[in-house]
């Protein structure tokens, strides 16, 4: 028997707010979570882990975090988060204390290994600012995680992104030392995707040679504004996460990255009737 994919989902920026307070007085992040977690819960087959790349809370309060803590309480499925610009290091510890975090301060690392995989989670918060920054002892970490086991495949979590997206407000605000990181990922070839959030929309690129995402969020996008027309906007679009299959097999395997929609849609309905033929 083959060996089975793994399935990798990445949800972020759930900007939970207090109970019965909306995210810039119009969206109910509380509700597009629930609706989020019910249809992590029914994906078929159940994912593996799931990954949440940062912005957990919006002001940070620990309100919100005991919120946060309430409204994951029905997911079904194992998880590890990262902080965003929004959240607070300390406010996450004490949230989720059980977390595997490679420092006892500082930065909220995460190394998770599920089956053949590595998952490292990178903290590029910088306090009270919205712009990302990779620590020293972040990139340290991270290198010397990556030469520790060579053959195994890893993808790479963070919630800032290290290119720029195009949309002038946020491209100000992305992980300013990315070539920083750039070499590290060049030096370890197991690196086989890195996956940031942020910008609320799902982007694709390269960046030092390996694939690297945007994971579009649960609740609201930000304006795809390329040609700097209007002040910094959001827009209510339809929500989704990240599902990143990884399938074993020669050279490391093979990443796909699916956009999974969340709502209810029409189908699935088939291709062929009883006869065989095409409808």
């Amino acid at each position: 028997m083959s060996p089975q994919p793994i399935h990798i989902v990445q949800i972020s920026d759930l900007h939970i707010k207090p109970p019965g307070s909306l995210a810039y007085g119009r969206v109910d992040t509380a509700k597009a979570l629930e609706r989020c977690v019910a249809a992590l819960n029914e994906f078929e087959p159940a994912p593996d882990f799931v990954v949440i790349s940062g912005d957990l809370a919006d002001t940070p309060t620990a309100e919100e975090y005991q919120y946060l803590e309430r409204l994951l309480a029905p997911l079904k499925l194992p998880f590890a988060a990262i902080p965003g610009n929004h959240d607070s290091r300390e406010l996450m510890r004490a949230a989720f204390p059980s977390a595997s975090y490679a420092f006892v301060s500082g930065p909220l690392n995460q190394k998770i290994e599920v089956a053949g995989l590595d998952l490292l989670l990178l903290d590029s918060s910088v306090d009270r600012k919205p712009h990302g920054e990779l620590e020293e002892a972040t990139l340290q970490w991270l290198d010397a995680t990556l030469a520790s086991s060579p053959d195994r495949p890893a993808l790479l979590f963070l919630h800032h992104p290290p290119f720029k997206a195009g949309i002038w407000h946020m491209d100000r605000q992305n992980l300013l030392n990315a070539s920083d990181l750039a070499p590290i990922v060049r030096r370890h070839a197991r690196v086989q995707l890195i996956a940031t959030g942020h910008v609320h929309r799902a982007a694709l690129t390269m960046f030092a040679g390996v694939p690297t995402t945007i994971c579009p969020a649960p609740n609201h996008a930000v304006d795809l504004d390329l040609g700097e027309l209007r002040e910094p906007s959001f827009k209510v679009e339809p929500p989704a996460f990240h599902l990143h299959s990884w399938f074993p097999g020669e050279e490391g395997g093979a990443i796909v990255t699916h956009q999974v929609p969340i709502g209810s849609f029409d189908g699935p309905h088939p291709f062929f009737g009883a006869d065989g033929k095409l409808l």
